[in-house]
């Protein structure tokens, strides 16, 4: 299994920002995903996941109706779609298959006025 994330970068608060996974060794359809986010000094805390092969989504309170998670199961990719981005959004971000106990390596996402 192997996830490698992309997408991550410096923006100013208020903007958007759409991080992508890539997906290899297995059936990426047939498996839930998600993304995680951890903010240094913090706890790696669950951002947003979905179900498989589609559909169902959760989001952690603090990302409500500012992020979507996607799937595009064709091309075996994950996305995180953040909008109105926060300050407090500042963190390396990671897609997961948690089926498989896998992650991939991350993706800073900085947020700075």
């Amino acid at each position: 299994v192997q996830l490698v994330e992309s997408g991550g970068g410096l923006v100013q608060p208020g903007e958007s920002l759409t991080l992508s996974c890539e997906a290899s060794g297995f059936i990426f359809r047939n498996y839930a995903m998600s993304w995680y986010r951890q903010a240094p000094g913090n706890e790696r805390e669950l951002v947003a996941a979905i179900g498989s092969p589609g559909g169902l989504t959760d989001y952690a309170d603090s990302v409500k109706g500012r992020f979507t998670i996607s799937r595009d199961n064709a091309n075996n990719r994950l996305y995180l779609h953040m909008n109105s981005l926060k300050l407090e959004d500042t963190a390396v971000y990671y897609c997961t298959a948690p089926r498989f106990g896998s992650w991939g390596q991350g993706t800073q996402v900085t947020v700075s006025s």
